[in-house]
């Protein structure tokens, strides 16, 4: 379904173009808690975090000391913006997973220098989160045709529009590394799809480093990592009906040197049975099991250019910031 908003807010953009791709009402979680609570082992997926608690908890996330990802990729698209544009020249940005505002105007800002930039589009499952980003663009760029997609990255992509003229797709704050190798393949061939010919990728990617920065980054000394992966069981509670004693359960980070991921889970502190009322499913824990809530993948140059290449694409500029923690990868289609 498309359509055309107009915002109340004084000095907003009067027109967003609006489409949604996920019909109303539809809903996930009971279908991957049932999935995830009955496999062995027991796993549910990350995008299930960020009810209003959740994104809350994330911000906070983000501007803690021993969480550099945010701080390091502001860093280079504050510093290197224009380098950016001038690798990607594009008239059309498209933004995955948009979030918030603040990062896409540090895109936004140095490719309108160029003269070039038409258009922003979002894409977002959240319809509010994708409101306020569009909102802000909007008001701080009226000059911009600004497009709405409520969408998931994952099933929606193929049902955008085509590129009009040249395009860059970026996927920001490393989030290409909470998907799976094959799922991450999948993910950058749509993505590569997206750019059209003459097209652009801009992929946030962390990157392999001292396993101790690694885990204090997903296990803060002020616990609110904790908050927010305990969160999810009190998300489950309000959604469906189960009764999980967020106290039975401790946050738990750890590096996965073979799969050289982040893992984030919760592990049980006694033997335990949940209920799920509204799934009419009971399920025991035992002391010690652990339930897998996400794995964050980090990267080496040569890992990144080898994945690209699995997805049709070919790297062709890597940008990081000064300790090298993080980077912005671009990458075109192959065409192959």
């Amino acid at each position: 379904m498309r359509g055309t908003l107009s915002s109340n807010r004084p000095g907003i953009t009067p027109e967003i173009e609006l489409s949604r791709h996920i019909p109303e009402g539809e809903r996930t979680l009971p279908a991957d808690v049932r999935d995830g609570l009955t496999a062995e082992p027991k796993a549910i997926p990350p995008k299930h975090f960020y009810d209003r608690v959740g994104s809350e908890l994330f911000e906070r996330i983000t501007r803690l000391p021993e969480y550099y990802p945010t701080r390091a990729e502001r860093e280079i698209l504050e510093t290197r913006g224009a380098e950016i544009a001038s690798l990607c020249p594009t008239t059309e940005l498209v933004e995955l997973g948009s979030g918030s505002a603040e990062k896409a105007l540090l895109l936004v800002e140095p490719m309108l220098a160029t003269g070039d930039l038409r258009s922003y589009t979002a894409v977002e499952v959240s319809e509010s989160a994708l409101m306020s980003t569009l909102e802000q663009i909007g008001a701080s760029h009226p000059e911009l045709a600004v497009n709405g997609h409520v969408a998931d990255m994952t099933r929606h992509l193929g049902q955008l529009p085509p590129p009009e003229a040249s395009r860059t797709v970026a996927l920001l704050g490393g989030t290409i590394g909470n998907f799976a190798h094959p799922s991450r393949k999948r993910l950058l061939r749509a993505m590569g799809g997206l750019t059209g010919p003459g097209g652009h990728l801009l992929i946030g990617c962390d990157l392999v480093k001292d396993p101790e920065v690694l885990v204090a980054a997903y296990d803060d000394s002020e616990g609110v990592t904790a908050m927010f992966n305990l969160n999810l069981l009190a998300i489950i509670n309000r959604e469906l009906g189960a009764d999980f004693d967020l106290t039975d359960f401790e946050h738990i980070a750890r590096w996965n040197p073979d799969e050289e991921w982040i893992e984030m889970r919760l592990r049980a502190k006694r033997d335990l049975e949940v209920t799920v009322s509204e799934l009419d499913l009971n399920v025991g824990f035992q002391e010690g099991e652990e339930l897998l809530t996400e794995t964050s993948a980090k990267f080496t140059p040569e890992r990144i250019a080898t994945e690209l290449g699995e997805g049709g694409l070919e790297m062709t500029g890597l940008l990081t910031d000064s300790s090298d923690r993080f980077a912005l990868v671009i990458a075109e289609p192959t065409g192959a």
